[in-house]
C-alpha cells in the first residue's frame, strides 16, 4: 500500500484561524432534542395532505406541509403527545408509536432508523473512545490483493482508514495528507480538486452530509464529530445548506462519474459493505463495466502504478 500510517488523528479536529469560533465551542455535543425536533418538523413539512390521503380544503396554511394535528391523526396518537415528541421530548416513547409516526411520515428505512436513534438513544452506549478505529490485519491484506479494484475502508465521521494502490491512483494519494485530513467530508467540501474530480459533485456532497447525519444520530455526544460539523459549517456555505435539510439516507451501491486528471472520464460502479464484526466500518469497492472505456482507463492506471498516483495528485 502507498500509505505509511492509516490511522486518523487522535487529536480532536477543531477549527483554527476562524474568527470568533474556537475549537472548544465547536467540540460541544450536538443537542439530541433539537435534532429530533428539527428532523420531525422537516419530514412533516415535505408532505401535503393529498400525499397521505387527507382532504385539502384549500385553507391558508401558515407552514408548509402537514399540520401537527393531521400527522397525529395519521399516526393514531393525540396532538398533545405528538407535539411533545416534535418538541424534542422523546422520553418513554414506545417503538410502536415511532413505527406509526414513521409510516405516517413515509420515512425510508434509513430515516426510520435515524428517528429511533434520536428518540430512543441507547443508554448503555459508552461515550466514543478517543482511540482511533482499527482495521484488522487480514482486512488490510485483502484490500492489498485487489490489484485492479480501487478499495478503501471508511469509519466514523467519514474517516478514511486504509486504502489500496488503485484507490490512491483514482482518488488521490491520501498518504500525502495529515491523518486528520483523510476524511471524505472534509475533502469534498474543503478541497477544490474534489469538486473537479466528481462530475456530480452536488450529489456526492449530499451523500456525505447524509452519512454525517446518520452518525450524529447514533453518536450525539461525540466531540470530534461535533467539531467536524462545526468546522464545515463555518467554512462551507454548501455544507450549512445541506446540513439544515436534515436528510438521511444510506447507499449500498450505485454509480459514480469521475473526471480524472490523467485518464479523463470514468464511470465506476461502487459497492459498500458493512463489516460484520464492526458495523461502524465499511469497505467500498469500485469497478468498471468489462470492455468499457472506463475499464481500459483503470487498466492504464494500474499499469502506471505509483507514477500514476503521484502524477494524478500533482495534476489536481
Amino acid at each position: 500500500m502507498d500509505h505509511p500510517d492509516h490511522q486518523p488523528s487522535q487529536e480532536p479536529t477543531g477549527v483554527t484561524g476562524v474568527t470568533g469560533v474556537t475549537g472548544q465551542e465547536l467540540g460541544r455535543s450536538l443537542d439530541r432534542r433539537a435534532e429530533l425536533s428539527e428532523f420531525l418538523r422537516t419530514r412533516r413539512a415535505r408532505l401535503k395532505p393529498e400525499d397521505v390521503g387527507l382532504p385539502d380544503f384549500g385553507r391558508h396554511r401558515r407552514v408548509p406541509g402537514l399540520r401537527r394535528e393531521e400527522l397525529a391523526q395519521l399516526a393514531g396518537v393525540s396532538v398533545a403527545y405528538y407535539t411533545r415528541l416534535e418538541q424534542g421530548n422523546g422520553r418513554n416513547v414506545s417503538a410502536e408509536v415511532l413505527d406509526a409516526i414513521a409510516r405516517a411520515l413515509r420515512l425510508s428505512g434509513a430515516e426510520h432508523a435515524h428517528l429511533t436513534h434520536l428518540a430512543k438513544p441507547k443508554q448503555h452506549k459508552k461515550k466514543p473512545s478517543a482511540r482511533p478505529q482499527q482495521v484488522r490485519v487480514a482486512m488490510r491484506e485483502l484490500i492489498d490483493t485487489l490489484d485492479n479494484v480501487p478499495a478503501y475502508v471508511v469509519g466514523r465521521r467519514s474517516d478514511i482508514l486504509v486504502w489500496n494502490r488503485m484507490a490512491a491512483a483514482v482518488f488521490g494519494d491520501w498518504s500525502q495528507l495529515p491523518p486528520q485530513e483523510r476524511n471524505w467530508a472534509r475533502m469534498v467540501f474543503l478541497r477544490p480538486e474534489y469538486r473537479e474530480l466528481f462530475v456530480e459533485w452536488e450529489q456526492k456532497a449530499s451523500d456525505m452530509v447524509s452519512f454525517l447525519r446518520m452518525d450524529a444520530g447514533c453518536h450525539p455526544d461525540d466531540p470530534r464529530l461535533s467539531a467536524l460539523v462545526g468546522e464545515l459549517s463555518v467554512k462551507s456555505e454548501e455544507f450549512r445548506r445541506l446540513w439544515a435539510t436534515h436528510d438521511v439516507r444510506e447507499k449500498s451501491h450505485g454509480v459514480k462519474r469521475l473526471h480524472h486528471p490523467l485518464v479523463g472520464e470514468l464511470t465506476l460502479s461502487f459497492e459498500n459493505f458493512k463489516l460484520v464484526d464492526d458495523e461502524e466500518l465499511s469497505m467500498a469497492t469500485y469497478h468498471a463495466e468489462p470492455g468499457s472505456a472506463s475499464a481500459e482507463a483503470l487498466r492504464l492506471l494500474a499499469s502506471w502504478g505509483t507514477d500514476a498516483t503521484r502524477a494524478g495528485t500533482s495534476a489536481r
